[in-house]
């Protein structure tokens, strides 16, 4: 049935709440789901809804080092974890387009100016609750285009550090659990396989 019958044609929406709206948009949704066996069935999700946004990683393959940030992340903390995160530079689209928008966040957050980007793949993280699409790039940098100190946006309670290492040890970081921040696991997988090994 899933091949046949088009998702819009097995989901009919009967309410939309609004649960919050404050810092982003939590919703809650009631529809009708058209199962595989050709029932109905009632159903009701919570969806919480910050806008998409885009994540990118420097690489230099020369010296084989990429560009990371490490900040504060309070929901990571809330979970047990330290909190400070070891990641690639993100940020939401907030209406810009992907390859704009992640341009001003890499130079915002680490300093770099780059020009030449490349997009990889699109994904959503949290799919289960959250709405939010993920636009990931890759980009050479050289030390030259390196324009400010980063840091982010202090007036956004940003405190961003700049990390700049090895590609066989940010993957080893993945590999015992000091990365742990899951769009940077999926760029730093993806030069390990394409652009590194290549060269």
């Amino acid at each position: 049935m899933s091949d046949s019958f088009p998702s819009t044609e097995r989901v009919r929406i009967k309410t939309v709440e609004t649960l919050s709206d404050d810092w982003y948009v939590l919703k809650k949704t009631t529809f009708d789901f058209l199962r595989s066996d050709g029932t109905w069935q009632q159903q009701s999700r919570e969806t919480y809804d910050r806008g998409n946004g885009a994540a990118m990683l420097l690489y230099n393959l020369e010296r084989r080092t990429v560009i990371l940030t490490r900040q504060f992340r309070f929901p990571a903390f809330a979970n047990g974890h330290p909190g400070m995160l070891i990641e690639a530079p993100a940020g939401l689209l907030d209406a810009a387009s992907p390859e704009e928008r992640i341009k001003t966040e890499v130079e915002e957050e680490t300093g770099y100016r780059v020009e030449h980007i490349r997009k990889i793949f699109e994904a959503f993280m949290s799919p289960g609750s959250v709405t939010e699409k993920l636009h990931f790039f890759v980009a050479e940098y050289e030390p030259g285009m390196k324009v400010g100190s980063g840091g982010g946006n202090p007036s956004e309670g940003e405190d961003i550090e700049v990390l700049e290492m090895p590609i066989d040890q940010a993957t080893a970081m993945v590999g015992d659990g000091r990365i742990v921040d899951a769009k940077t696991i999926m760029l730093l997988q993806y030069a390990a396989l394409h652009i590194f090994r290549q060269h």
